[in-house]
């Protein structure tokens, strides 16, 4: 499995026409989710086929950056002004949708066959009754849902946290083909690393990056934290040291720093020059090897300028405090 091209929190819905219960679901499902609480089968299915038509919209916007790349304009650059033209809008996307199966106007099967049939890509989990599971067995293997779990079970909170969690840590299957173009077929076969995706997975948690995306030119990762501080991971060949190198004593850095870079010691921020601008001056950072010794590869953390991060009102820890409520509708 290699480390996710494209990722970014995702909400998750409830449907349940047992007010009482959906709201105690509410209240022990974690603090960082967002999580909406619904009782009527037909506002669901209204509400994903309108998430469905302004995904599209979302993922044609990730396509022009991929498009524009094609014809000379740097990712980096693209990537970050649909950060901040989108604003936090894309958090509000749901991933996960968990329905029970027993609803008196329409089942939990009619409901998650309805949300596959119009195209809402996102994960599709059924409360069951002892009665229903066998019906649940039918749902997972035809693909209507991706998991299934007992309502009555002891332990529902621990295994529905879990299933959800998993769910919402699955690659977006869009987004990683429309990346993935970025990519060599080398890189790609670095990102395949287990110990490679290891480290980048940690360093993540680390750095509290919330979302993040993988380009191939430069290649790296460009990622926000929880507060909207943007991060870019350089990633280098050992290979290509001596022209980096080179590049800085051209750009006048003095001969420490040049040996630094040569011994692969530090890394310079070259690139960011070109797809932010004059604004931007160049700075080494150290270095660090990633995944296995024979791949070769170094990896240095930047730190974005305070200009290209986002509003304070557009980050997601602020998303997340203006919806942390989870009342009923209406």
């Amino acid at each position: 499995m290699s480390f996710p091209l494209y990722r970014r929190p995702g909400g998750v819905v409830f449907l349940d026409d047992d007010a009482d219960y959906l709201q105690m679901l509410g209240r022990v499902m974690p603090a960082n989710w967002y999580v909406r609480l619904l009782t009527s089968p037909v506002c669901c299915i209204e509400l994903f086929v309108s998430e469905t038509a302004r995904l599209e919209s979302d993922a044609r916007r990730q396509q022009d950056i991929v498009n524009c790349w094609r014809e000379g304009v740097p990712l980096i650059s693209g990537i970050l002004d649909y950060w901040q033209q989108d604003g936090s809008a894309r958090f509000g996307f749901t991933q996960v949708c968990v329905v029970d199966y027993a609803m008196p106007a329409m089942s939990g099967l009619q409901v998650v066959g309805e949300l596959k049939g119009k195209g809402w890509p996102g994960a599709r989990v059924l409360l069951t009754g002892r009665v229903e599971e066998q019906l649940a067995v039918s749902a997972l293997n035809r693909g209507l849902i991706e998991r299934f779990l007992p309502k009555q079970s002891s332990d529902l909170r621990l295994r529905l946290t879990d299933a959800i969690t998993t769910l919402l840590d699955r690659p977006l299957r869009r987004q990683q083909q429309l990346w993935r173009a970025t990519l060599s077929r080398g890189q790609r076969v670095w990102l395949s690393d287990a110990a490679l995706r290891a480290q980048l997975v940690a360093l993540a948690e680390r750095e509290n990056w919330i979302e993040h995306v993988v380009i191939g030119s430069p290649f790296g990762v460009l990622a926000l934290d929880s507060e909207g501080r943007a991060s870019w991971l350089q990633l280098e060949r050992e290979d290509k040291l001596c022209e980096m190198a080179d590049m800085a004593q051209s750009e006048g850095w003095d001969e420490p720093a040049v040996q630094d870079i040569r011994a692969g010691r530090a890394l310079i921020d070259f690139e960011l020059k070109l797809a932010l601008g004059a604004a931007h001056q160049p700075q080494p950072q150290p270095s660090f090897a990633l995944g296995r010794k024979e791949l070769g590869l170094l990896a240095a953390l930047f730190r974005l300028p305070s200009w290209r991060v986002l509003d304070s009102a557009q980050h997601h820890a602020r998303f997340l405090a203006a919806r942390q409520e989870r009342a009923l509708p209406g």
